[in-house]
């Protein structure tokens, strides 16, 4: 739309009078006013393409050192190591278990003198979990709490007596853990020397203590 000049100098939007102090337009030298031109803006500067990741090719989020997808560090070049988890035995089908009996035999060997063999005693059968089993007597004074607790049961057994562990091919061990009396397997009569660890089958008899026998059973087939 135009506009015109008065002859006070105001804008008007008519052409006979104005109309913001109504005086008379017209008459030489009376114009149009060209409104004043809006200077074009400048198209907007496209934004850069994200940057992607050298390793896994994911966008880099404004500028962060690591990727969000694959944790490379743009700083380093490098991509963090994770630690590797502890490999630990594969399941073995079926459970291994032990039965756990007085054995007048054993005992009679030891000739243990001052301690009376417990005739009536019953057996017990129980689980053998992986991947270790302790063999002791509970103390909480010393902190020891064995699978296989014979702290009710035999006097002649250590806190800490022996150890089975799980091998990784399905293997149970023997270990003795520097027991008192000593860790005796099948008819040997040469006790396990502490840290000694020795391979065991099913059937096979661990002798500890005054008088106890345990024998491992396989799973069965």
């Amino acid at each position: 739309m135009s506009t015109y000049t008065c002859p006070k100098g105001h804008a008007s939007s008519t052409d006979d009078f104005c109309d913001e102090c109504g005086a008379k337009i017209g008459g030489t030298g009376t114009v149009p006013m060209t409104p004043p031109s809006v200077p074009a803006q400048a198209p907007a500067a496209a934004s850069p393409a994200a940057e992607p990741c050298p390793n896994c090719g994911a966008p880099r989020a404004a500028g962060s050192r690591f990727c969000e997808d694959c944790g490379y560090d743009h700083s380093t070049g490098k991509v963090p190591a994770l630690a590797q988890p502890a490999v630990t035995p594969a399941p073995v089908a079926g459970q291994w278990t032990a039965t756990i009996e007085v054995d007048r035999k054993y005992f009679e060997d030891n000739a243990i003198e001052g301690v009376e063999f417990p005739a009536d005693a019953p057996s017990r059968e129980v689980d053998l979990p992986a991947p270790q089993v302790r063999i002791g007597r509970r103390s909480a004074s010393k902190g020891t709490n064995p699978e296989i607790d014979l702290a009710d049961s035999d006097p002649g057994v250590s806190h800490s007596h022996a150890l089975l562990t799980l091998s990784v091919d399905g293997a149970w061990l023997l270990s003795d853990l520097g027991s008192t009396n000593g860790t005796y397997l099948n008819d040997e009569q040469q006790a396990l020397t502490a840290g000694q660890t020795r391979s065991l089958k099913d059937g096979d008899q661990v002798h500890v203590g005054a008088w106890t026998t345990i024998t491992l059973h396989a799973p069965a087939a």
